[in-house]
């Protein structure tokens, strides 16, 4: 649920659309997982991956990985390939497994293994937009519920080997969607949008065109003052306006920040990549308010929506 309908573009096709990103340790190298077209809302725009669409992880300022689709075929099946800087490296099929040159991909429909109670993100949402104190008195975390249970999302997953990205690497990691040369969609942290441009329906945010070194320029300061209106209404931090510029700090660049060969961890004092399981919207809906806020799920929730081996995402029947 990074992004949802952000732009012209991504609004008219689902599968323009980056919904989230995850960046964590596999069996044989460092994973990267895309999804896109998010049935949420109940509408699924179009069956799997736009052939008019490249779907890009940037790891490196220097290192891109760009993934490709055809047209579907009578099964529905589409041919992808994954360019390395502009080179072949993978080719397959979607719904298979392939392997390449230090590299593993598959992509396909997936259970969607993202949770949290849509509830909780609304009372945060109003909060950030009004500089108010997070009003949660209504809010019972015993009687959460996944807003995301059932649902299914296009995924691309690669794998790159130890070969390739070597051990204590850190990388920085995001992901975007580009027509041509149109970037139409970007993620890094999770719930940036959802937190922050929860009413961007016009999908106007420019920050999805724009490159990731941008962001505390054109952002920072008003992220920053967001952050801090809600915390000193909240009276969760003596220093509102340092709060709002440490977090800030830590937000932007959006980009997930990963070493290569640790445990991927996204929680609120570490941020080490971001593993399927992790309740990613807790430990950022606490970032933002500088308090506890539980989101009364636990991993379990989605524990059937996730692998330990390769793909790791659990393709939908």
């Amino acid at each position: 649920m990074s992004h949802h309908l952000d732009t012209p573009l991504a609004g008219e096709h689902g599968q323009r659309f980056i919904d989230d990103l995850y960046v964590f340790p596999g069996t044989a190298g460092t994973v990267l997982v895309m999804n896109v077209n998010s049935d949420v809302t109940g509408a699924h725009s179009e069956p799997g991956f736009d052939p008019a669409t490249s779907y890009e992880f940037t790891v490196l300022d220097d290192l891109t990985f760009r993934c490709s689709f055809g047209p579907p075929d009578a099964s529905g099946t589409q041919p992808v390939r994954l360019d390395d800087g502009g080179t072949l490296a993978v080719q397959g099929r979607t719904g298979e497994p392939a392997t390449g040159d230090g590299v593993r991909l598959w992509a396909g429909r997936t259970d969607d293994p993202f949770y949290i109670d849509l509830s909780l993100l609304a009372a945060v949402n109003s909060a950030v937009r009004d500089g108010t104190a997070a009003d949660l008195s209504k809010w019972r975390p015993d009687a959460a519920s996944n807003s995301f249970a059932g649902t299914t999302v296009d995924s691309i997953v690669i794998e790159i080997s130890h070969e390739r990205l070597r051990p204590g690497t850190r990388l920085g990691v995001w992901c975007a969607t580009r027509e041509g040369d149109l970037q139409v969609n970007r993620a890094g942290h999770p719930m940036m949008w959802p937190i922050f441009w929860p009413d961007d329906v016009h999908f106007t945010n420019p920050a999805n065109a724009r490159h990731p070194s941008q962001d505390r320029a054109a952002d920072g300061a008003w992220l920053a003052g967001k952050v801090a209106a809600v915390v000193a209404a909240g009276g969760t931090s003596d220093d509102p306006a340092g709060y709002g510029r440490a977090v800030a700090e830590e937000l932007l660049p959006d980009v997930l920040p990963y070493t290569v060969g640790t445990p991927a961890t996204y929680g609120v004092t570490t941020r080490n990549g971001r593993p399927l399981a992790d309740n990613a919207p807790e430990a950022m809906l606490s970032l933002v308010t500088n308090t506890a806020v539980p989101s009364g799920l636990t991993p379990t929730v989605a524990e059937a929506q996730r692998s330990p081996d390769f793909p790791y995402v659990v393709p939908h029947p």
